[in-house]
């Protein structure tokens, strides 16, 4: 057996290889940009080709010639995003819908119109909303030339990323982990696989949905083509609850925040099915011999996007890093007040129709204003979010951070601030990917248990305590508020 573990993590603007040691050391890393589709304002597609041989090309780089050490294959992703193939040929049969995309709101305000809500979130934990992968198969039967077809012939598979990963890396399993089928609409959070009602619900059919397995285990192996044996793949798991695992969240009341392309917040609710009277969403974190571990899930749609859309379509900013040092150059934003429902607005307001705000400017505003502002909307959502856990009677005592943003640490500190917390990052900010390895390392029996696996694999972490005063903080809410019945 090896002693190294494969971890892919396929992201929404980048998909990467990373090779891990058994504790936790990244060995190697291959990393490569996917292009992002917008054909109609709303509306984000991959091509999922494009994520498979992308993904291929980092696998072999990393893997490379110590393929022979690899004990274990671990798979992260973006959520909700759906995948539609055709199962006989392994070829994609449109692009992919990215979990940005708005495209099915309307149909979404008929089932609330309908009172179809309050059951959906009862049994699955989830809302009405877009941004779940359930519409957005049911638009792709209805629009697509080539889906509809495909499920009435019997060879349309549908599943999420890992899941269309598994089935190219594998040459034909389909199966889908519990902690992605939890985000699609049809999975009951008490139930073992997709539920007959809720696929009627949405018109899809089952037999094109696949099997719900672990997220740790044995759960399948590669075909011998890739690395001239088959390597068990024992970890599948979706990109926030992998953070959430990586950064040792294992027991209930711990919470985790990962500010990538979106902001996510999650607090481990232990075996105790969440249900929240305050917008937030209930969510399978990790399960192993079908004994599940469940979360509270708050999520904010926009977070680093919001810089990239500063820096490639605004060009204020010529990188992301330039954030941090135009926020210290100033006392503060000048009042200007950032609103970044680029892609609508998440917990705990889900309007998909909410369009972005800037708010407050003056001739005083100029670069250093907005990119403030920018980093200090982060907070601002985070708070927001913060807000309805408490109401939902699961406050939090401390935020554990990571994803590319928490890098920056003016925001790091502006978070303590503002949520009046400690925040702590790791010193190895790439969690989501080390939840994937932690998963594989106890599926391949490397460890007894996940707490065994993120003792041996977490490093140390730094802190940062809140020092605002209370009236500046007020002030900011007050004025994040105002900006936000604008949106």
């Amino acid at each position: 057996m090896g002693e190294t573990i494969l971890v892919l993590d396929a992201g929404t603007t980048s998909t990467r290889a990373i090779l891990f040691d058994a504790k936790g050391r990244m060995l190697g890393n291959a990393q490569r940009e996917l292009a992002q589709h917008y054909p109609r304002p709303g509306w984000v597609e991959h091509d999922a080709a494009e994520i498979w041989t992308k993904t291929l090309a980092c696998m072999r780089e990393v893997a490379g010639p110590s393929a022979e050490n690899i004990a274990a294959i671990g798979i992260t992703n973006q959520r909700e995003t759906v995948v539609a193939w055709d199962r006989r040929k392994g070829d994609p049969l449109a692009r992919a819908i990215v979990w940005q995309d708005r495209r099915t709101a309307d149909y979404c305000a008929r089932l609330k119109e309908q009172g179809q809500e309050a059951n959906v979130q009862r049994r699955t934990g989830l809302l009405l909303d877009p941004y779940f992968s359930g519409t957005k198969m049911r638009w792709m039967l209805e629009h697509d030339d080539a889906v509809g077809p495909a499920a009435r012939d019997g060879s349309l598979a549908f599943g999420t990323i890992e899941s269309w990963l598994v089935f190219k890396l594998s040459g034909g399993a389909h199966v889908s982990d519990a902690s992605n089928a939890s985000r699609t609409l049809l999975l009951p959070l008490d139930g073992e696989g997709f539920d007959d009602g809720l696929c009627s619900l949405f018109d899809i059919p089952r037999a094109a949905l696949p099997v719900v397995i672990d997220t740790h285990g044995e759960l399948a192996e590669t075909s011998s083509e890739w690395f001239g044996r088959r390597v068990p793949i024992c970890g599948l798991v979706g990109d926030q609850q992998s953070a959430t695992i990586g950064q040792g969240c294992l027991s209930p009341g711990e919470t985790k925040g990962t500010y990538g392309t979106g902001a996510f917040v999650l607090t481990n609710k232990g075996e105790t099915i969440p249900q929240s009277d305050h917008r937030l969403l209930g969510t399978v974190l990790h399960q192993r011999g079908g004994k599940r571990v469940y979360a509270l899930e708050g999520s904010a749609f926009v977070a680093g996007s919001l810089i990239q859309y500063l820096r490639d379509q605004l060009g204020l900013i010529g990188s992301a890093a330039e954030t941090e040092d135009l926020a210290r150059s100033i006392e503060d934003s000048g009042e200007v007040v950032i609103v970044p429902a680029l892609a609508g607005l998440g917990a705990p307001h889900w309007r998909p129709e909410a369009r972005g705000v800037i708010s407050g400017l003056s001739f005083a505003s100029g670069r250093a204003q907005i990119a403030r502002a920018a980093l200090e909307a982060m907070a601002h959502q985070t708070a927001d979010l913060a807000s309805a856990f408490a109401k939902d009677g699961a406050p939090w005592t401390m935020l554990r951070i990571d994803g590319g943003m928490s890098a920056n640490e003016w925001m790091a500190q502006d978070l303590a601030d503002m949520l009046d917390l400690p925040v702590e990052r790791p010193d190895f900010i790439e969690t989501t990917a080390l939840g994937a390895a932690i998963c594989a390392a106890v599926g391949a029996d490397m460890y007894s248990d996940l707490e065994a696996a993120a003792l041996a694999m977490r490093g140390g972490a730094r802190e940062f305590l809140p020092r605002m005063e209370r009236a500046v903080r007020e002030a900011r809410l007050a004025r994040y508020a105002k900006a936000l019945g604008a949106a």
